[in-house]
């Protein structure tokens, strides 16, 4: 065992994350708003899905328990997606939490749902970031 290794941010287990991971996409497949645009980017592939829960397992598992499974930069992805609007940011941390809530006690769901706020409106700035026109600003 390391004992040198940082405890985890909040005291929640691998599996609890993978749990989670996999309850909330099964939401956002179904979302009126969410559905298309993953369903759109991802296609309905199953394996493609599950891929895709296992890299964002993997995101969480670093943020929460400072594991280096996850490989990536979501700003850069999310920034890149045109179809991505910053109010979709509302919706997505709207059904997270509701995840959150239904599976983990309620101060572990309350201490994921702030972490997840802070990371979705750091996203959400990139993603308007992106939107805004280059050059420089127009002082009337």
């Amino acid at each position: 065992m390391n004992t040198h290794a940082l405890p985890p941010r909040i005291p929640l287990t691998r599996r609890q994350i993978e749990t989670v991971v996999k309850h909330f996409y099964a939401r956002v497949r179904v979302d009126k708003t969410l559905g298309p645009l993953f369903i759109g980017i991802l296609s309905n592939d199953p394996e493609i899905w599950r891929v895709h829960e296992a890299k964002i397992a993997n995101f969480w598992a670093n943020a929460i328990l400072h594991e280096r499974s996850y490989d990536g930069n979501p700003m850069l992805v999310h920034s890149g997606i045109s179809a991505i609007e910053p109010s979709m940011f509302t919706n997505w941390l709207a059904l997270f939490d509701q995840t959150l809530s239904d599976e983990l006690p309620s101060d572990l769901a309350l201490q994921w749902s702030t972490l997840a706020h802070r990371i979705g409106r750091g996203l959400r700035f990139g993603v308007e970031s992106a939107r805004e026109t280059s050059g420089p600003p127009i002082l009337r």
